[in-house]
């Protein structure tokens, strides 16, 4: 008989990972999602939509809910897998699970656990992150690790593009690991905390540009929270100047003030920034170039 499957799983993430689970036979039984926020560009695939096509029931209340976890006690699973759920599961909930809890981890643990750990890995400027597959105890991203993969940040790199490499590397990991936890033969390795870091969750706020800050560190901001992220920003004028495009450039000037409009650039506490896309709050986004033509900034100082 095989093993019996509960998926938690929302994102590209979830959806790739509960279709590899099914492209190798388990048996899932139930799948725990949300629903889309309205307030968020959803422009990722939808976990409910591939639950359907497979005739699985989708729940999208907490999986934490009194009458969820009453149902789940009924079905008794030997597996729950979490991928990209945003709810902390409770360690009662976790403990229904017979043959084990596990969750996939969009970071090379134990560094960058905790939220957004693809946003704030490109924000910070590393060069690697990568996907982790884990049991799931009370403190979160913190059990033993079964299987990891490690991609590459590149330099020009946008979160986006990272996150699909994660998503990538998720379904490998996914891919090596489900037969080995079938067969009672996946690694169980402890994870060194003090080795690695915790990221609390990012708020659009948190996009602000700071101009004291080296050219660099602002040009992992902007690629760290661009399209399809709420983005960085400035305030131009009184007004809020979202930054789409960016790159540091040699140079030196006061922190914030435009030096010159063909090509944008402003300084920074340390190096120059030159601006590529831009887009004042309420207005159509431009690149750099036919952005000056239409708003004057020679000399200004961004906020």
């Amino acid at each position: 008989m095989k093993d019996k499957v509960v998926v938690c799983a929302y994102h590209n993430v979830g959806y790739r990972c509960l279709e590899e689970l099914l492209r190798q036979g388990a048996d899932v039984r139930l799948v725990f999602s949300h629903e889309d926020s309205p307030g968020e560009e959803i422009w990722f695939q939808s976990v409910r939509a591939l639950a359907a096509r497979h005739g699985i029931p989708c729940i999208t209340s907490s999986i934490n809910d009194t009458e969820n976890l009453a149902m789940l006690a009924d079905l008794a699973p030997d597996f729950l897998l979490s991928f990209y759920y945003r709810n902390m599961i409770t360690p009662q909930v976790l403990s229904l699970a017979t043959r084990g809890a596990l969750n996939l981890h969009g970071s090379y643990l134990p560094r960058y656990r905790g939220r957004v750990p693809v946003n704030w890995a490109v924000i910070k400027g590393e060069r690697a992150t990568g996907a982790t597959l884990h049991y799931m105890v009370e403190k979160p991203d913190a059990g033993e690790i079964v299987d990891q993969e490690q991609v590459e940040i590149a330099f020009e790199d946008t979160a986006f593009d990272v996150f699909n490499k994660v998503t990538e590397a998720a379904v490998t990991v996914l891919r090596r690991s489900w037969p080995q936890l079938v067969a009672g033969t996946a690694a169980r390795i402890p994870m060194d905390l003090t080795a690695g870091n915790y990221c609390r969750g990012r708020k659009p706020e948190d996009g602000r540009i700071d101009w004291n800050m080296s050219a660099v560190e602002i040009y992992n901001l902007v690629r760290g929270v661009t399209h399809p992220y709420p983005g960085a920003f400035t305030t131009l004028q009184g007004k809020k100047l979202l930054v789409w495009q960016a790159c540091p450039v040699e140079g030196t000037g006061e922190p914030g003030r435009v030096l010159s409009t063909q090509p944008l650039r402003v300084g920074t506490g340390s190096g120059v920034l030159e601006l590529r896309r831009l887009q004042l709050e309420g207005a159509a986004e431009f690149d750099a170039a036919d952005f000056v033509q239409t708003t004057p900034c020679a000399g200004t100082l961004l906020t």
